[in-house]
């Protein structure tokens, strides 16, 4: 070292170590930064953080409703005009379709990392698994033995039927005013799609049976993931196997004979496709909506979808629903614009609550650290006293 202290002066050493030390924090940094990364792409809490960032209620609600719009197109295209009358066979290649991708998503670490599985049992996934190919399965049937217009009745039936679960196993309440609104909601509705209200038992028992697991559906998507630190394609992943399960299962059952006879050319195959990306695109949308809202808030956003669609036929597509329906669905969107009024309205006090309260906490903390200098300052005070009187008495 005496050598390099010769060639670069007395100051070698110092340049040296300041080196060293940006180095070091350098390095100190990078791990700071590669360890950030970890914790949003390979923990669970990370993930949750991100969509919650990346797709709060606004994008969730748009991107759900784009691709709804998206999947009617794309399913008529199937159902329509090629032929494809085979409701539960398509939701089933939906879900295999779905399980694929989420396994390419996996397979390239692109996948969200589930939370441990001693947080949420295997048989809260199983039943959510099940409901849901329940959910679907009973929706077809009820369609297909009931009048669009008694149909639409059983869907506008399963908001309150949410509200009424949520307030009795979560203890969640609704305010009188999101009680009206709903109220405007489901008459507008009901006044712009109930045309043909033709009543059947066995239809009538079908969409009764429907309402039930369509509710707890969306409840059971919309607490795992606000209560735990599920993302939507997590969740997605551990449930669509049991969906898948359950699907075959209902599909002898439920669809009619001849889908191996079906023409299997090319150009239906590739119809048949694109309805499942959208399908899959539809399920994850669906489920980031349900975690940045609530179910209800997912029901009326349905709802909305019905009304708009309606509107956006007469207003571009010349079709005449009839003042009456045309009516009730401007009835239903002013009740959704209220409805959506008062959560961001609740949305803001809450913000403004949670502000205060950590105001507060920063206040009753700076506090304490005042009362803790000012005791310091007491005692070294009491000590500089004692030790002068000790000296003076010495």
């Amino acid at each position: 070292m005496s050598l390099l202290d010769s060639v670069l002066g007395k100051n070698a050493r110092r340049f040296i170590k300041r080196k060293d030390s940006d180095a070091g924090e350098l390095g100190l940094s990078l791990e700071e930064f590669r360890s950030s990364l970890y914790n949003d792409f390979n923990t669970s809490e990370g993930a949750r953080r991100k969509q919650q960032t990346y797709c709060g209620p606004f994008v969730a609600m748009s991107f759900n409703f784009m691709i709804s719009v998206g999947i009617i197109m794309a399913n008529k295209l199937v159902m329509g005009k090629i032929g494809f009358n085979f409701p539960v066979a398509l939701s089933l290649i939906h879900y295999v379709t779905a399980w694929f991708l989420m396994a390419v998503f996996r397979l390239f670490s692109l996948l969200p990392v589930s939370p441990p599985s001693k947080s949420t049992p295997f048989s809260s996934l199983f039943l959510l698994g099940a409901v849901m190919s329940f959910s679907t399965g009973l929706s077809n049937i009820s369609l297909k033995h009931n009048s669009v217009g008694f149909y639409q009745m059983a869907k506008i039936s399963v908001t309150p039927t949410i509200a009424l679960a949520e307030f009795l196993f979560f203890s969640k309440k609704v305010t009188l005013y999101k009680v009206l609104a709903l109220a405007v909601v489901s008459i507008g509705v009901a006044v712009a799609t109930v045309t043909d209200l033709e009543f059947n038992l066995f239809g009538a028992s079908i969409s009764l049976a429907w309402i039930v697991p369509s509710a707890v559906n969306k409840i059971l998507w919309s607490n795992m993931q606000q209560t735990g630190n599920w993302t939507a394609l997590s969740l997605m992943w551990k449930t669509t196997p049991i969906t898948i399960f359950f699907f075959l299962a209902l599909m002898p059952l439920l669809d009619p004979p001849g889908l191996l006879s079906f023409n299997w050319d090319s150009n239906n195959l590739t119809a048949i496709l694109i309805s499942a990306v959208f399908g899959f695109l539809l399920q994850w949308s669906g489920a980031l909506a349900l975690g940045a809202t609530s179910a209800t808030s997912h029901v009326v956003l349905g709802q909305f979808k019905t009304c708009v669609i309606m509107l956006g036929g007469y207003l571009f597509f010349n079709s005449d629903p009839g003042i009456v329906s045309l009516c009730g669905a401007i009835v239903a969107l002013s009740g959704m614009s209220f409805y959506t009024y008062l959560n961001l309205r609740a949305s803001q006090d809450s913000a403004a609550a949670t502000k205060q309260l950590l105001k507060q906490a920063s206040f009753a903390q700076k506090s304490k650290t005042t009362a803790d200098d000012e005791k310091s300052d007491a005692k070294v005070t009491l000590d500089s006293f004692l030790d002068r009187d000790l000296k003076e008495i010495a």
